[in-house]
């Protein structure tokens, strides 16, 4: 089933602008517009995402807790199934050079990963973070199905689902890269890459970290599969794979300059590594199966431009959705040939680039169709014992939370639940097993104890005749 309701907020995303697309602006700049595109798809439903409010749902090993049972008190923390809810999760990956450990990834947390990522019981965040070598993604489809599986339990979902026919769940992926941006002015220069560049302006893929350091490449893995490439080397195959080869060949021997010469191709290959990045983890979430009827994705691109600045700024590449048998994609492409670039000096006097693809800044939406993997069909994943959900008055289809039925690709959630109910099984054994252990310890204790207490007495009398 794929709830109209859904399907007009995922409309309603795509008619906002998204103006920041492909050009460095600030990250508060950015991120409102991420958030906003992010509010659209949950706007007029109950947002489900601390832990206390997943408190309808008490899975078998927490029967022992009789602190947790007791309290009635966790009750009135839990959602309200009866209204329509989306349960959401958020995850983001970026390069692990402390560079870009400072001002933006602060604020995206606080921003971004704060409204949409998922509480603990103590009140603190908890998004998921993947710092993979240069950024982008280690594996596409290894990323959406870790943040699919760690963000909602089969039990959790049958009661989301089935209680209310339009509640959702909404995965929220942002993937991003980073590269310097070293302002050297109109009347200095520069060695870089083996390139002397007089009077450029801005180097990207300079950084200098502190005022105390010299210029450095960022991002490093980056520049050196551009400039040193070494086939021993995993992170340079990586990233020269998610770059493309004919991308590779052409940003390993030509610059791409802005319009007043600042060399951007180190800026442009991190953009398209997150951009593929993005595409490969929505192509897992869609058509891969990860998501059913009732998912939703929304996933963005962005390279993290580090200057030195308190004042970092954020290259807005692309944003996508997965959703009902869809897959659309907005921002620059994936061709280095048909980049270029200008600078733009701002109201700071400071110099940010604008990106172009094939020449404009117009960026129209791409999307195709896929088939989705959906849950039909399946009994109540709950114990015989334990009641139903509580349901509206519109009857509601029971949604499946077992594999699809189709014969060219099973969903990995299917095979997932399989093994948890085969873990719940083993820890039942375990613990009758423990308990028939202490058992025969303390059988065996007691018979033991006469023959102890009757050598005790042997050895007394062995010492009184002495």
């Amino acid at each position: 089933m794929q709830p109209a309701s859904v399907s007009k907020r995922v409309e309603r995303m795509w008619q906002l602008s998204a103006k920041t697309l492909g050009q460095e602006r600030t990250p508060q700049t950015v991120y409102l517009g991420i958030i906003s595109n992010r509010y659209a798809l949950v706007r007029g439903t109950q947002l489900i995402r601390d832990e206390l409010m997943l408190s309808f749902n008490q899975p078998d090993y927490h029967r022992h807790n009789q602190a947790l049972n007791a309290s009635t008190d966790f009750k009135e923390c839990s959602a309200d199934l009866e209204l329509p809810s989306v349960l959401t999760t958020c995850g983001y990956t970026m390069c692990g050079d402390r560079i870009c450990q400072s001002n933006s990834l602060r604020r995206y947390q606080s921003m971004v990963a704060g409204r949409f990522g998922s509480i603990t019981e103590g009140g603190e965040m908890k998004p998921e973070l993947f710092f993979a070598t240069g950024g982008g993604t280690d594996s596409g489809p290894t990323l959406a199905h870790v943040t699919v599986g760690h963000a909602v339990d089969a039990a959790i979902k049958y009661k989301l689902y089935n209680t209310n026919q339009d509640s959702s769940f909404l995965v929220n992926i942002d993937v991003c890269t980073h590269c310097g941006h070293l302002d050297i002015g109109e009347n200095n220069s520069a060695e870089f890459a083996g390139k002397t560049y007089d009077g450029v302006g801005v180097i990207y893929g300079l950084a200098q970290e502190s005022v105390f350091r010299d210029p450095r490449p960022a991002c490093g893995a980056i520049v050196g599969m551009l400039t040193n490439f070494n086939l021993q080397n995993p992170v340079h195959v990586r990233l020269r794979n998610d770059l493309g080869e004919a991308n590779y060949q052409f940003l390993s021997k030509n610059d791409v300059p802005a319009d007043d010469g600042s060399p951007c191709r180190f800026l442009i290959a991190a953009a398209i590594i997150a951009i593929q990045g993005m595409r490969n983890t929505l192509e897992a979430l869609g058509p891969g199966g990860e998501l059913d009827e009732r998912g939703v994705g929304h996933m963005t691109a962005q390279v993290q431009i580090n200057n030195g600045d308190n004042n970092e700024c954020i290259l807005y590449c692309a944003r996508g959705t997965v959703f009902n048998g869809e897959m659309r994609v907005q921002g620059l492409g994936v061709d280095a040939s048909r980049y270029s670039a200008k600078m733009v000096t701002m109201k700071d006097g400071k110099k940010r680039v604008k990106v172009l693809y094939d020449g404009t800044d117009q960026h129209p939406i791409l999307a195709r169709s896929y088939s989705v993997q959906a849950n039909a069909q399946v009994t109540n994943p709950a114990k015989d014992d334990e009641p139903e959900p509580a349901r509206t008055n519109s009857p509601v289809p029971t949604i499946s939370m077992s594999a699809s039925s189709s014969p060219a690709r099973q969903n990995p959630r299917g095979r997932v639940t399989e093994l948890e109910s085969q873990v719940t099984e083993l820890r039942q054994e375990v613990r009758e097993g423990w308990t028939e252990f202490r058992q025969s310890i303390k059988e065996l204790m007691s018979a033991v104890a006469p023959l102890a207490q009757g050598d005790e007495a042997a050895g007394d009398q062995e010492e009184g005749q002495a």
